[in-house]
């Protein structure tokens, strides 16, 4: 299963370099799944590896002047600041027992798993959806509408700091509609502001676990090579193209995990 899982490591970079967004929901049951690790610690490790893939996969971005300074600013504090709060206080105060309903118990580690499985299922839709309007190449003055901003910002950092996934595939439509960013600026914003709060939500860890960092450079090393092999594909491959297709496979895994979680064990 460790091969399958150094594979799958590769296509979590190689979806955040093709499509820009998305590829990071796959760390989480990756780590669990195929590596056995248990979901809480699995959030923390996808938050490092997220945010360390993200952080190289930026730099193209930069050479190309597509990432925006002021609105990965504007949009990143809140952002940063709630999935910092996130992970040091909100994730080590959730008791390992949560609730119990008849003999079914409700654990820390399955409340996680359930929470990103929606999350998951949520990111499908944004996916699978087509734009009614292309505003890929329309330049327009920005105008920043502070309160949502802030509001999104805040909102995709708590998800974040909760199931250790990017939230590109929130971030991306709200720099295009909240900041009027054009869509390759917007992935390059969103990828800068990934690797930020990720990072920074990963070091906020209130160390309850301890951190395999060989573990965690070698399957950061996959996602960083296939982020590079996704980057060269999206020169002769249409990204959005194919996203409604890795957003029906993300649709598969979210009922997959609830499935497995609440019925298969």
């Amino acid at each position: 299963m460790e091969y399958i899982g150094y594979f799958s490591s590769i296509l979590i970079g190689v979806a955040l370099g093709l499509i820009g967004g998305g590829g990071s929901i796959l760390t989480v049951p990756v780590l669990v799944y195929l590596f056995a690790i248990e979901p809480v610690l699995a959030t923390a490790y996808s938050l490092f590896i997220v945010g360390l893939t993200s952080a190289v996969g930026t730099v193209g971005y930069f050479k190309k002047g597509l990432v925006n300074i002021k609105t990965a600013t504007v949009f990143g504090i809140p952002s940063i600041i709630a999935v910092f709060t996130t992970r040091a206080y909100i994730v080590p105060a959730i008791p390992k027992e949560v609730f119990t309903v008849g003999d079914f118990m409700v654990t820390k580690n399955l409340l996680m798993m359930l929470l990103f499985a929606v999350i998951m299922i949520a990111a499908s839709y944004s996916m699978i959806k087509k734009d009614k309007k292309n505003i890929e190449e329309k330049s327009e003055e920005q105008k920043f509408n502070y309160p949502l901003i802030l509001i999104e910002g805040a909102i995709v950092g708590v998800i974040t700091g909760l199931v250790g996934a990017g939230g590109g595939f929130l971030i991306i439509p709200a720099l295009v509609i909240l900041s009027r960013l054009p869509m390759k600026e917007a992935v390059g914003t969103s990828l800068v502001i990934i690797a930020a709060k990720s990072l920074i939500g990963f070091f906020g860890e209130g160390g309850e676990n301890g951190i395999n960092w060989q573990f965690l450079f070698i399957i950061s090393a996959f996602a960083i090579v296939g982020i590079f092999v996704g980057t060269a594909l999206s020169k002769k491959i249409d990204g959005n193209k194919l996203k409604p297709a890795f957003g029906w496979f993300v649709l598969v895994m979210g009922i997959y995990i609830i499935t497995k979680e609440l019925f298969l064990k």
